[in-house]
């Protein structure tokens, strides 16, 4: 399970909303709105589902290793 990000509005860096999911799943879930407290501005910001993404680093790291294999 990864962690489901959002962009920070203020700064701009990605924050993590607290919520663990794998990508497909996350995915199939219906449009909701979450709120979440900024550990960067100290805010506590809102967001659509459709914003956010889940942050995958193995996966990134597999695609950019076969990329670079290639």
């Amino acid at each position: 399970m990864s962690m489901v990000m959002v962009k920070c509005p203020q700064t701009g860096r990605a924050i993590p909303t607290g919520i663990k999911s794998d990508r497909e799943s996350f995915r199939r879930r219906p449009v909701f709105f979450g709120r979440t407290h900024c550990p960067i501005c100290h805010v506590d910001h809102a967001w659509f589902a459709q914003e956010a993404w889940v942050d995958e680093p193995n996966a990134w790291a597999r695609r950019r290793s076969a990329g670079s294999l290639a």
